[in-house]
């Protein structure tokens, strides 16, 4: 606990009881969010959306029935706001689910010139944007700030210099209109936007989170409380992806995933014997920097020029590619298959109640890995959750989403001042833990690599839960 105490005040958010419940230090003090609301008169304390505030803050409570929904919040219309990485994207949500919007700003273009996340140049893409972006989702929706419950915005993981654009932009919007402001977790905002799409699901569930960025299983027992089964101690299999087409001269535009993807339906995927990795590893922890390694030398190995778009590529040339797309992809599901399957046999050990298997993230876009993933999850009577491609990459409809279930849990900050000082430091996590890690999925390898790690949400969810 002494390490979650010395945290920055930003985590009180965390902590939202009413005072006269608790006695807790300083670093956990809760936030007085109706005397905060008396000090900013920008609103009458009798408009709809501040009587919910009121009325939440008085009904909060920690039981898991507290995450279903509740026909008082259906009124709640959320922005959501992600910058994460490479994706510009706001959408507006309400309580009850319902999508007033969804805008995505795609930077394919750098993408395709730099082969691969150029920070910097994120950075800028995202800053030329931004206003652009939460302005048309707000058109779109028929609906101006005034209108709105909160703002969540991604606070991490991913890009420091991504995720500072997004923050200072939700605190902007927050500040103007006296609105609450959300924090969300990158990776738990994937797992849960499944909620979104499928009512019927409810904790405990597993989650296989996929993406450019991240490979995370996980076994979500309640709002905020996760136990990492498994995560890749090198590259994330969307890298492994992004990387293949790079190499193979594939268009890059729509990113690496579904180049490889098509062209890998034109091959033979058991023309290249590539080996599966971590075969000898008895855990669930991911690994594809070896497959990528045996890729590259494939490639070399048939005189493949990246520089020779596929485009322009002769027909015995662009079969070798496809043969090899097709070949790696099959190899890097099989990887996955098998970290799944053990996964569900540890989760089922700990909460035998699971009935779904979410998979989320990028790469979960990828048909080939659903259906095979499908024929996993049916070994063991469970169902298999995919949200639509598009709530799969990156986008604020997840964000705003996640902004809701938290919001109901009292999870959320006060409105931040209309202009934040030029000094002011912003609460950017970009190596964010979602959970805590399983005692027999610990990795020596990861443990090795904790600088700079925030506490996960796991952990500060508990500490926050362990002083009421």
């Amino acid at each position: 606990m002494s390490s979650v105490l010395t945290l920055p005040s930003t985590f009180s958010r965390l902590n939202l009881v009413p005072k006269s419940l608790i006695t807790i230090p300083l670093a956990f003090k809760p936030l007085n969010l109706l005397k905060s609301h008396k000090q900013q008169q920008a609103r009458s304390l009798n408009s709809p959306r501040l009587s919910s505030l009121n009325s939440f803050t008085t009904h909060f409570s920690t039981s898991r029935s507290s995450v279903s929904p509740k026909p008082f919040h259906d009124d709640l219309v959320v922005l959501g706001i992600e910058t994460s990485c490479d994706d510009t994207a706001a959408a507006i949500v309400r309580g009850n689910g319902e999508i007033l919007s969804q805008v995505v700003s795609s930077q394919a273009d750098l993408l395709a010139r730099y082969g691969g996340v150029a920070p910097k140049m994120a950075e800028e893409a995202h800053s030329q944007v931004i206003d652009q972006v939460v302005q048309e989702a707000l058109d779109k929706s028929g609906l101006t700030g005034r209108d709105l419950s909160a703002v969540a915005v991604t606070i991490g993981p991913g890009l420091s210099l991504c995720l500072r654009v997004g923050v200072q932009k939700a605190r902007r919007v927050a500040g103007s209109f006296n609105l609450p402001i959300i924090s969300v977790h990158h990776m738990e905002a994937h797992a849960l936007v499944a909620r979104l799409i499928e009512k019927e699901l409810q904790f405990p569930f597993m989650a296989l989170l996929i993406s450019g960025g991240h490979n995370l299983l996980v076994l979500a027992h309640d709002l905020g409380q996760y136990t990492q089964l498994g995560t890749t101690i090198d590259d994330a299999i969307g890298e492994a992806f992004d990387k293949t087409a790079k190499w193979l001269g594939l268009d890059m535009r729509k990113s690496g995933g579904p180049a490889v993807e098509q062209i890998a339906q034109e091959g033979d995927a058991e023309s290249v014997r590539f080996s599966i990795p971590m075969k000898q590893h008895k855990d669930c922890n991911f690994s594809f920097a070896g497959l990528k390694t045996q890729v590259r030398l494939a490639i070399a190995s048939k005189n493949i020029e990246a520089k020779v778009p596929i485009s322009c590529a002769s027909s015995q040339d662009r079969s070798s590619r496809a043969d090899i797309a097709a070949s790696f992809q099959r190899v890097a599901v099989l990887h996955l298959e098998e970290r799944c399957e053990r996964a569900i046999e540890w989760a089922l050990k700990i909460e035998p109640s699971i009935k779904h298997l979410v998979v989320s993230g990028g790469v979960a876009s990828n048909q080939y890995v659903r259906a095979r993933l499908d024929r996993v999850v049916k070994k063991y009577s469970l169902q298999l959750v995919c949200p639509p491609p598009k709530l799969c990459t990156d986008n604020g409809v997840m964000i705003a989403w996640t902004g809701i279930e938290n919001f109901r849990v009292g999870r959320y900050d006060p409105p931040p001042p209309a202009n934040d000082p030029e000094d002011f430091m912003y609460d950017l996590r970009p190596r964010w833990p979602l959970g805590e890690e399983y005692a027999e999925g610990r990795s020596e390898a990861r443990s090795l690599r904790r600088a700079r790690v925030h506490p996960s949400l796991t952990s500060l969810v508990q500490a926050s839960l362990q002083q009421q």
